[in-house]
């Protein structure tokens, strides 16, 4: 495949991730809704509820970023370390998804959809593109360790917003976010622990992304 060729196929990719990441966000949307106006709540604490999750930021992260690098690819927002922090996250929504909530709960009919699409296939999908777009990423491969910082970036906001959001309104999204559940002691753990998750796994990809620029440079 041609470095030409190559980009070309990358774009249709990343439009295509675009595609499901946004039906996957509105689908999920519109079901918060229904289920909240059942309850007697509006569209406004559905919206907010709605963006109380990491995988739904993640997402919402992840569809700009391919819908940036399907319509722009030489865009700030399609750059390299923007795509890093992105495909760092989004992986890892899949992974501790699978790992630790998966057995949560049992969702059917369209929350079924939605959670296999939030959750498996837009990752699947972008880390695809990340490789693809890292195998023509000539000039790229420039990127340092020290870009790991990017990649952590998500995750340290969401922490803040999470624990802040949740001491206003007292609901956590996630059961090991909880102070009250697990306890100071358990939640200063957890979070050195997904601390650590998400810098081990930002190294490994910025390994990848050196190794895959370097091959077609």
């Amino acid at each position: 495949m041609g470095q030409e060729s190559g980009a070309i196929w990358t774009r249709r990719l990343s439009a295509a991730t675009a595609l499901v990441a946004w039906a996957a966000l509105a689908l999920q949307l519109g079901i918060v809704v229904e289920k909240m106006a059942a309850a007697g709540d509006g569209f406004g604490p559905a919206l907010w509820r709605f963006l109380g999750y990491f995988t739904v930021l993640t997402n919402l992260f992840v569809a700009v970023v391919a819908s940036a690098y399907a319509l722009r690819p030489g865009s700030a927002m399609a750059g390299p370390k923007v795509r890093l922090a992105a495909v760092v996250s989004i992986v890892l929504v899949g992974i501790i998804y699978a790992l630790l909530l998966r057995n949560v709960w049992k969702p059917e009919g369209w929350q079924l959809i939605a959670d296999r699409l939030l959750h498996q296939v837009t990752p699947v999908l972008f880390l695809a593109t990340w490789v693809l777009a890292a195998r023509g990423a000539v000039g790229e491969s420039g990127l340092g360790f020290s870009d790991a910082a990017w990649a952590m970036a998500p995750p340290v906001l969401y922490l803040t917003y999470a624990l802040a959001r949740g001491e206003a309104d007292g609901w956590y999204a996630y059961w090991f976010l909880d102070p009250a559940k697990l306890g100071e002691g358990r939640m200063a753990l957890n979070t050195v622990l997904l601390a650590a998750v998400f810098l081990a796994t930002a190294l490994i990809f910025l390994g990848l992304h050196r190794l895959l620029a370097r091959r077609t440079s």
